[in-house]
């Protein structure tokens, strides 16, 4: 027999049966294929696949289109969803992209605009690709996640260990930009990033101030996460409506 104690150590997957979410792994398929899409425009229209990706954008990019593909296929065949940590991470790293993007990048006033630099002009192709890498994918990872998954799986240990991967990409610019030729094209990513215009004291107070945004960032989806409603279709109840008892 199974006692009151015994069964509240019972995870939730081993009660709740996993069923097949064909809306999910269609949502997650589309916006797998829409980061995908950019990056490919991205790589075709570039004389520099390196350069390419060397950015975030394209690199969070990346980790969406694997990330959802693969949760996208767990869905369609019932298999339990991804590490919380994983999906988590990934939303972070695109959220960042499109807000870095949206607030910083194409603000003229931020001090850090690229919106006049002629080797960014965003004109044909590159139009749809950067509307698909920092705000359809952005978008449509944070609805996915607030709308098609379980709430209350993100940790807060979680966010600190996100940042593991914005502090290895800062060391990654500053030693490909310290080996690169003065001159170079992008040779920094991102103006915030430019050790020739900032010097290496002005860039590191750019990465403490960006860090603790980005912290406070995942901080701010780890309690959304414990907050919002779980958002559930009839067919997923185990037991009738009505008050008390495991819905």
């Amino acid at each position: 027999m199974i006692t009151p104690s015994s069964s509240a150590s019972v995870p939730a997957e081993a009660v709740v049966p996993v069923r097949r979410r064909p809306v999910a792994a269609a949502v997650r398929a589309l916006i797998a294929l829409a980061a995908l899409t950019g990056i490919v425009i991205d790589l075709t229209i570039s004389d520099s696949v390196p350069r390419v990706l060397s950015y975030f954008t394209i690199q969070s990019n990346i980790l969406v289109a694997l990330v959802l593909a693969l949760s996208a296929a767990r869905a369609w065949s019932a298999r339990q969803p991804l590490p919380a940590v994983l999906t988590g991470g990934t939303l972070l790293f695109i959220c960042i992209t499109g807000l870095v993007y949206h607030f910083v990048l194409a603000n003229s006033s931020s001090g850090f605009s690229m919106t006049d630099d002629a080797d960014h002009a965003i004109t044909g192709w590159r139009t749809v690709s950067n509307q698909l890498l920092h705000t359809v994918t952005p978008i449509g990872v944070f609805l996915d996640w607030l709308l098609l998954t379980r709430p209350g799986r993100l940790r807060l240990r979680h966010a600190a260990l996100w940042l593991l991967y914005p502090l290895a990409y800062f060391g990654f610019a500053l030693v490909r930009g310290a080996i690169m030729s003065p001159g170079t094209p992008a040779r920094y990513p991102y103006p915030f990033l430019d050790v020739d215009a900032h010097g290496y004291p002005g860039v590191l107070t750019n990465a403490v101030v960006f860090g603790l945004a980005f912290y406070v960032l995942a901080l701010i989806l780890v309690a959304l996460d414990h907050v919002r409603p779980e958002i559930r279709s009839p067919q997923n109840r185990i037991s009738s409506p009505g008050p008390g008892g495991l819905k």
